[in-house]
């Protein structure tokens, strides 16, 4: 049997593109498609050129979930592996967002974020 890959993860955001706007800028990611979607929503697929995030949204949204790390089934965060950690965290911090938990551990550091709707991003490098 051949190893799967992860292809996706489909997140709900109040806006799509402020989002994959700010995913580019901070990842140097592109949008790799943008239109309706399931139950009259609209999705930005926002990644590189073999994975991505599909960041989607509907009106009216039914609010917020509660604390995911204390919800069967919610999603705690969403780790991004980079090359650089330092100049990752200025782009975060010059985009006006706080960074938080900072580590460095066996085999590298990170530090997380949260976006515009709470959604927890983990930040690594093996590398810095």
């Amino acid at each position: 049997m051949s190893e799967a890959i992860l292809e996706h993860v489909n997140v709900t955001v109040k806006n799509p593109m402020r989002t994959a706007e700010l995913l580019c800028d901070l990842f140097g990611w592109h949008i790799r498609w943008q239109g309706e979607s399931i139950d009259n929503g609209q999705s930005v697929h926002v990644g590189g050129n073999s994975d991505y995030l599909a960041i989607y949204s509907q009106s009216p949204l039914k609010g917020t979930s509660p604390n995911s790390y204390t919800t069967a089934g919610g999603l705690n965060h969403i780790g991004i592996l980079v090359d650089d950690l330092a100049a990752t965290e200025a782009r975060v911090l010059a985009a006006g967002i706080a960074t938080h938990s900072h580590q460095t551990y066996e085999p590298g550091s990170r530090f997380y974020f949260n976006d515009f709707d709470g959604i927890e991003y983990e930040v690594l490098s093996y590398t810095s």
